[in-house]
């Protein structure tokens, strides 16, 4: 064979797209086929004999690809193909071998078939291995690319052949074109923000900028920045020891936000910037760099410093006034506009403020107003407003709530504030308050109509007995109503245990039931069903979700231990737990306890957590998740594929289980775009070792898609509703667990 050198045999390299390359190897001048290796037998202690032949023959016909051999003409006439040719091509080895049906170089794509014969024969005379991409068109018509790595050798009559492996990287293609895609998308918003972007070092070096950074600082390109601005600290911050600040914050806290301070533009003149800023980590937790945005907000700040020289703050009280007021109002109004959120205007009227000051004197009732006003300011967050309009009159601006059950909850804390006793000449005084509400933009679009609307539902509260509150509109002081009454009657139905827990099957590929989830359920006598939707958010408003979860837990550890008490392979009962569990401390002790009580294995328990408990404090939630797993149950990431930082907590966090969220699986059957990305989520799932569960699952195909995906476990209506414990009981019963196929309604299925 011309340039096969005796002695070397070509190896195998990977390669990239549409690159071919040929290194050297030691080989053997003769290549022998598997058929004729001959069984040796091994001599170490306590092993039988291996036949060699028959483990290689194995190891071939299960490669996920194709290995052969063929001859050097201009068909690639096959001499040897692998049983992987049939998955790859729709071609069995029969087709294949002799050209019997068709030859390699007709599958091989028309485009491609000159520069793949070039790449091999370069490789043939020059006694090296080849490895070269390229396309092929399946039997059915479909065009796959693969990857081909192989090697010219002399066959047992001393023929030249060429052997080697054909791989489909059809979908690891596709993989890499939609990340070099996102890329590029993610350069086009870092390149065309109208905000700062930066990357630095602790120190203050410039790792990256974009050109909205560069204009701010008065550069013309991102290059000019990073090279002349090499000292943040010392050459940027026009106040010493801002840097210093902001190490310090990024050190308690991993981020800043809105870091307000005043630096140097590159021609000295100076600007106000407000910055955004976090840590970022390597795999290992290791500090790679600051990474954040930052603002001018220099308008903003002179607009402040304006107001602040104005009479615009009250003189007794120190609070915003009637003018500030309005323009504080107007602020709250643009940002509702913005967010999606409703603004609530509380109108605040004291009761027996009048008594108070009429009997002992003016100077008493002053300290009054100065002690509520500072009651009310410690009941709100710094991005509401407190204002005095005069007399005994208080208004909250409350800004960024889109449930009126939070709204409730604020005004409650607000009345339980005001009603503390107050000590006044050496007397203790009781004070209430009646609270008038109006929504913006329900209740009007401007101030003026907002303050006239909350002023007259706060007389109605006056009305109504006094130390309570009223929202203007029918329809809220409804939902207050229905809140309450909710509130009162859950807090009865726990200490009563009125709540049940229904079970969901989970199951697998054949449909037979692996596990169940704890779902709670509440049939009001006079209410009828309560959705949880309904309640489950004021438990978490009110504190009565640990009480509502305990219950579920109890009843769920009770059914799993009846359950496997007689099963081989015990079921596993998952319980969603709420992100507000996570700020009780004792919650891990307090699962370890119920487990206790109920005698279950914590193996047979699997916790399931929503996003949001990872977008608070990563550390401390880390060292939670890592107590529940030295414990022993399972955790599970609920309703995956909702947020937009999912990937980074599949790493960081050490989950078991991913569960697609419905929005994922409803219409894969359908759209393609909703399968490309179920598809994708549960290739991310397996590739990362996590057990993919789909929930929703509504119809046959929907389940037979997932299921030829890869996903292990399902759940959703097509399987079973959620049902009590007794009947869940006769389904693990019935034909050995096995949910048996029903066929979909006509309505069910796509057009």
């Amino acid at each position: 064979m011309q340039g096969v050198v005796p002695g070397q045999r070509a190896g195998i390299q990977a390669v990239g797209t549409d690159i071919a390359v040929a290194v050297p190897l030691p080989v053997s001048p003769v290549s022998v086929p598997l058929s004729t290796l001959r069984p040796r037998r091994c001599n170490l202690p306590f092993t039988e004999a291996v036949d060699r032949a028959r483990v290689l023959d194995t190891l071939v016909s299960n490669l996920e690809g194709m290995t052969y051999r063929c001859r050097h003409d201009a068909d690639w006439t096959m001499v040897f193909v692998s049983q992987g040719c049939t998955a790859m091509t729709g071609y069995t080895p029969d087709d294949l071998r002799g050209n019997a049906v068709t030859s390699w170089e007709r599958i091989t794509h028309p485009d491609d078939r000159a520069r793949v014969r070039v790449v091999v024969q370069e490789a043939i005379e020059s006694g090296l291995r080849f490895a070269v991409p390229y396309r092929i068109t399946t039997r059915s018509g479909q065009t796959r690319r693969v990857v081909e790595r192989g090697v010219a050798v002399r066959d047992e009559r001393g023929e030249l052949v060429i052997e080697g492996f054909i791989e489909d990287v059809t979908q690891r293609q596709a993989t890499l074109e939609a990340l070099e895609h996102a890329e590029l998308r993610y350069r086009h918003i870092f390149e065309h923000a109208s905000e700062g972007i930066f990357q630095t070092t602790r120190e203050g070096r410039y790792l990256a900028a974009n050109p909205a950074l560069a204009r701010i600082y008065g550069y013309a390109t991102p290059q000019e920045l990073m090279a002349d601005l090499s000292e943040i600290e010392h050459r940027l911050y026009v106040r010493a020891g801002r840097r210093e600040v902001f190490h310090r914050l990024m050190k308690a806290q991993g981020q800043v936000l809105n870091f307000e301070s005043e630096v140097f533009r590159r021609d000295g003149t100076r600007i106000w910037i407000s910055e955004n800023a976090h840590i970022v980590c390597g795999a290992q937790g290791e500090f790679l760099c600051y990474e954040g945005t930052v603002q001018d907000i220099t308008e903003r700040r002179r607009y402040q410093a304006q107001l602040e020289r104005q009479a615009n703050h009250d003189l007794l009280t120190g609070l915003p006034n009637r003018v500030l007021l309005g323009d504080r109002i107007a602020q709250g109004m643009v940002r509702a506009r913005r967010m999606g959120y409703f603004l609530a205007l509380v109108f605040i009227d004291l009761d027996n403020f009048k008594y108070i000051n009429d009997s002992l004197g003016h100077a008493a009732g002053d300290e009054l107003l100065k002690v509520v006003a500072t009651r009310l300011a410690g009941s709100l967050r710094s991005s509401d407003t407190v204002a005095r309009l005069g007399g005994d009159e208080f208004v909250l601006v409350v800004n960024d709530h889109y449930r009126t059950g939070s709204l409730i909850s604020v005004l409650e804390r607000v009345l339980e504030d005001i009603g503390q006793p107050i000590v006044l000449g050496g007397r203790e005084f009781h004070v209430g308050a009646s609270l008038g509400v109006a929504m913006y933009p329900g209740d009007g679009d401007d101030a003026q109509s907002l303050l006239k609307h909350a002023d007259v539902a706060m007389y109605a509260a006056k009305d109504r007995g006094r130390n309570n509150f009223q929202f203007f509109t029918r329809e809220l002081n409804h939902q207050a109503d229905e809140r309450l009454r909710l509130e009162a009657a859950l807090r009865d139905a726990l200490e009563q245990d009125g709540l049940e827990v229904h079970y969901q099957p989970k199951v697998d590929h054949r449909r037979h039931i692996v596990g169940v989830e704890a779902l709670a359920r509440w049939h009001h006598p006079e209410l009828g069903v309560v959705a949880p939707d309904r309640f489950i958010p004021i438990a978490e408003e009110t504190g009565l979700i640990l009480p509502l979860t305990t219950a579920i837990l109890r009843h769920a550890f009770a059914a799993a231990r009846d359950w496997n008490q007689q099963r081989e392979t015990p079921l596993r009962v998952a319980v969603n737990l709420s992100a507000q569990l996570f700020l009780n401390d004792g919650i891990v002790a307090h699962v370890a306890g119920l487990l206790r009580e109920a005698g279950l294995p914590p193996a047979q328990v699997e916790l399931e957590i929503t996003e949001s408990v990872f977008l608070g404090d990563s550390e401390r939630t880390v060292a939670l998740l890592s107590d529940f797993k030295a414990l022993g149950v399972s955790l599970a990431m609920d309703d995956f594929g909702t947020g937009y930082s999912s990937l980074s907590y599949l790493r960081r966090f050490p989950l078991d289980t991913i569960k697609l969220d419905r929005m994922l699986v409803t219409g894969i059957e359908c759209e393609e775009d909703v399968a490309m990305i179920a598809r994708a989520a549960i290739s991310l799932g397996k590739s990362l070792r996590k057990t993919v569960v789909a929930e929703g699952v509504e119809n046959q195909e929907q389940f037979d898609f997932l299921r030829f995906q890869g996903c292990d476990e399902f759940q959703g209506y097509l399987l079973s509703r959620p049902v009590p414990r007794a009947q869940l009981t006769q389904l693990l019963a019935h034909l050995d667990g096995v949910i048996p196929a029903k066929p979909p309604p006509a309505e069910m299925r796509c057009e």
